[in-house]
């Protein structure tokens, strides 16, 4: 016999081997179950944000589902933020909480499942006679709808003894969407003969492509087209021909290699929604260009496409490859006459900026060439998340997760290394945050160090400002008062909190990495590089949204 959070932690265990969260009155009963009898492995946080942007950051690193637990009330409302990311993210992950009873909310209770509902999150209550059977449900619903599930756990029904637990099938896959339709098929045939006729033609694919697992059906589509390919920030490397590839597309993308997009007469995206800044605010392609979009949404989401094939893109790709190589199709030859290693160049800066601060792109650029190989990147939001997409190339898109620019959020980056640290046990985890957010995530600077360990480190970018404001509003040249911060020592803070923290003034200082990684994993400590940098130097992406919105 078992009680009810027996019945949802065994279940769940079942099918997500990594849980994260925050004990409370409302999981107390959950985390016993997990801990003692299942082989699931827990990680704690100290934020309840913490544990729902861990399983998240687990998901974007790894494509492997995790879950998050929390209490209810207090413990559930400071997820909120953590899961609108995730909705509007698309991240599946299920966040186990404790709920009101069934007999009617107390005074600390808030309405739950509304709140979930308004950020987009569907909310499963476990009963006392279906607990198994929901926990499945809610884990076939997020891996389905690519979504957050919040399985909720009324306070009253926790311990009670509901029999034996059942073994419940699922959850179910979906099977990935053909373009079977009648539609689809004369569409494939128009984009078919479409790059047979094109004489430049480029490929964008971007995170849905890498998760439909589309990666040589893209190369074997981009070698029969001699298309030159480019992605989004998300997409990074899913093309595996990296010699004909104009990098990230877009505010991060290289100024020539944006130039060289506006040469195409077509261009056809794979699973990339197309978002205000992957588009450069409508300024990417050029008027001419013929746009096509493949995607398992049931529309175009850009105004700039012109032909839409609702499919995996996977599918598609492979099946426009069958029907180029039936109609005897030449490739266009357009990649060969293209030097794309300089159109990828950068402009670096020199060591110091004017006002005597390190210039943060050549701090970054020197860093990318110190850092190890085997890396994963986790990214706060703010305006320094520039740097490491312009001079920290990613391998691949899990390779790179930017844990709060779909909901425009800051301070999620320190919470994010736990969830990237577990699903990557061999890899060195590279934390990127600036001061504003850094400062407001310190709840969890301890999570970070303790699941990290030798294997992680953190960059700062340090410019005692919140730099995204004052270059949007300071200089249309209102107060900057509320855009400045006292400059932090966070080199301090790391070292504090178990880790080992450098104040970096000059690209000297960094070659710290060089002795850090020199020493063997387990006998060095979490290494929190602290970036005095400069806030004169605006980031390429920050100077299209200040046209946009001067």
């Amino acid at each position: 016999m078992a009680h009810t959070s027996a019945h949802v932690a065994h279940t769940l265990a079942r099918h997500i081997d990594e849980v994260f969260g925050l004990m409370g009155n409302g999981n107390a009963y959950f985390l016993d179950a997990l801990l003692t009898s299942t082989s699931a492995t827990y990680t704690a946080v100290r934020h309840e944000a913490g544990a729902v942007v861990a399983a998240d950051a687990h998901f974007r690193t790894s494509g492997r589902i995790a879950a998050a637990t929390t209490t209810y009330g207090a413990g559930f409302t400071n997820t909120l933020t953590a899961l609108a990311e995730a909705a509007q993210a698309k991240v599946p992950l299920v966040l186990v909480v404790g709920d009101e009873p069934t007999s009617g909310p107390r005074p600390w209770d808030v309405d739950q499942i509304a709140m979930a509902s308004a950020v987009g999150v569907r909310t499963y209550t476990v009963g006392r006679v279906d607990a198994a059977a929901a926990t499945v449900t809610a884990i076939e619903h997020a891996l389905t709808y690519r979504v957050p599930v919040v399985l909720a756990i009324p306070y009253d029904v926790a311990t009670l003894d509901i029999g034996e637990i059942p073994s419940v099938p699922g959850p179910g896959r979906p099977t990935p969407l053909a373009p079977s339709s009648e539609f689809s098929q004369t569409s494939l045939a128009r984009l078919t003969a479409a790059l047979a006729e094109a004489e430049r033609p480029i490929l964008l694919a971007g995170r849905g492509a890498w998760l439909a697992g589309a990666e040589a059906e893209l190369g074997a589509l981009a070698e029969a087209t001699g298309a030159l390919t480019t992605t989004t920030a998300l997409g990074r490397n899913v093309f595996p021909d990296a010699d004909h590839d104009l990098g990230v597309a877009g505010g991060f993308g290289a100024p020539e290699a944006m130039e060289r997009i506006r040469e195409a007469d077509l261009a056809v995206v794979f699973g990339a929604s197309l978002n205000q800044f992957t588009m450069r605010f409508g300024e990417l392609f050029h008027p001419v260009t013929a746009v096509w979009q493949i995607d398992t949404d049931d529309r175009a989401t850009n105004a700039r496409v012109t032909g839409f094939i609702r499919s995996d893109v996977k599918l598609a790709a492979r099946e426009l490859v069958t029907r180029l190589e039936a109609s005897g199709a030449v490739a266009s030859g357009w990649r060969e006459t293209v030097d794309t290693a300089a159109d990828r160049a950068y402009e670096m800066g020199t060591e110091f900026a004017e006002d005597g601060r390190l210039d943060p792109r050549a701090a970054a650029a020197r860093l990318g060439e110190l850092m190890p190989e085997d890396r994963v990147v986790v990214s706060d939001g703010g305006h320094f998340i520039a740097w490491a997409n312009m001079f920290w190339e990613p391998s691949a898109p899990d390779r790179l997760a930017m844990v709060g620019t779909a909901f425009q959020s800051i301070g999620l980056g320190w919470h994010s290394v736990a969830g990237a640290a577990r699903a990557n046990q061999d890899s060195t985890i590279v934390l990127t945050t600036g001061d504003g957010g850094g400062a407001m995530a310190l709840s969890d600077l301890d999570t970070a160090i303790r699941s990290a360990g030798g294997r992680g480190m953190a960059v700062v970018f340090n410019d005692a400002a919140y730099g995204a404001e004052v270059n949007l509003y300071g200089l249309k040249g209102l107060n900057k008062a509320p855009m400045l911060i006292d400059e932090i020592d966070f080199a301090a803070l790391g070292s504090a909190a178990g880790g080992r923290g450098v104040a970096v003034h000059s690209l000297a200082d960094l070659e710290v990495v060089n002795e850090w990684k020199a020493t063997p994993v387990d006998d060095r400590r979490f290494l929190v590089l602290d970036l005095r940098i400069s806030g004169a130097v605006i980031a390429p992406y920050q100077e299209e949204v200040i046209r946009v919105n001067s």
